[in-house]
């Protein structure tokens, strides 16, 4: 089969296609075809080293999140047959990963009727991430809240489930997502000069809380390029009017500094189920920005690297 793998640490030139034996499914396990592939920019920070000692030796494939359709089954499984559509992580402890013709998987859900293999494939780890930075950041139904870096997919994935719980939204987002958002029920503004002084308007004084899920570092206001941390995160506090009810999925240095929450992405995958069902009835969509072929995955690096992808990044079969 044909796989993308690396054999030694560096930047995504170090990324080859190569023609690789399948994976046989050990217990629990399933294989599948894929279909999509979803791209993040954690991919680039493990073909650079990281975890590398937490890892099996090089070499290594990438991508984490696949759909596809269930080609053999492990010695125990059950609840799934050979042709049917699922989604999930693909498995990470072999020479493939989930950008190859046929990946592993220990955990999976159905795709729901209507959904894409491209749509399905984008949703595990922006859902993921956004689900627990709301349950860490204590947010309650009637609050309202500032997403910031909304037209980030974890930021529109946070504000749907947000919406969904009963949680008033103002999203900060550039021009390329603030219609969509807009369209499910959120209050949007733009990024620049006087952002914060159009949120306070719109929140007609301060916000409950505010989620951090802009690109690390990423600014809403000129005047904070002179703020300590250099970020974002003041002005979410002068918003707030309290570091602890701020929350960040990014910006740890500056959330150390500052005394702002962080929410760890620890990827457990348990509500996989859960995240079927909301896409299913229309609650979960993470825009899917392009599509790239597996012999095209420095182009889409470089896109993913400049931080405005516009969505997710996706190599499709």
């Amino acid at each position: 089969m044909k796989a993308l793998q690396f054999n030694r640490f560096g930047s995504p030139d170090v990324i080859v296609l190569r023609d690789v034996p399948k994976p046989e499914p050990r217990p629990g396990q399933i294989r599948i075809a894929v279909r999509a592939c979803g791209l993040n920019p954690a991919d680039w920070a493990v073909v650079d080293g990281l975890l590398a000692d937490r890892l099996p030796p090089l070499p290594r494939g990438l991508g984490v999140e696949v759909a596809g359709t269930v080609d053999a089954l492990g010695e125990g499984v059950i609840g799934v047959e050979i042709g049917d559509r699922v989604f999930g992580p693909a498995t990470f402890d072999g020479p493939t990963a989930g950008a190859a013709e046929y990946a592993l998987m220990a955990a999976w859900a159905h795709i729901p009727e209507g959904v894409t293999a491209e749509q399905a494939a984008a949703l595990p780890m922006a859902a993921e991430t956004a689900w627990h930075a709301l349950d860490d950041l204590g947010v309650q139904p009637g609050e309202l809240l500032l997403v910031h870096g909304a037209g980030s997919t974890v930021g529109e994935a946070a504000v749907r489930f947000a919406l969904h719980r009963g949680i008033r939204v103002i999203a900060t987002a550039g021009p390329t997502r603030a219609a969509a958002l807009e369209e499910i029920g959120a209050r949007v503004t733009g990024y620049g000069d006087g952002m914060a002084e159009r949120v306070a308007a719109l929140a007609g004084g301060r916000v409950d809380r505010a989620l951090d899920t802009a690109p690390t570092g990423g600014r809403i206001d000129r005047a904070d390029q002179a703020s300590p941390a250099g970020g974002s995160l003041p002005t979410l506090i002068k918003l707030t009017g309290n570091p602890d009810r701020v929350l960040t999925v990014s910006d740890f240095a500056a959330a150390t500094e500052l005394g702002t929450r962080i929410t760890h992405i620890e990827m457990r995958y348990d509500l996989i189920g859960e995240f079927a069902r909301l896409a299913g009835e229309g609650v979960l969509v993470v825009s899917v920005a392009r599509t790239y072929t597996l012999d095209q995955i420095q182009e889409a690096a470089r896109l993913s690297q400049s931080r405005r992808p516009g969505g997710k990044l996706m190599l499709v079969l």
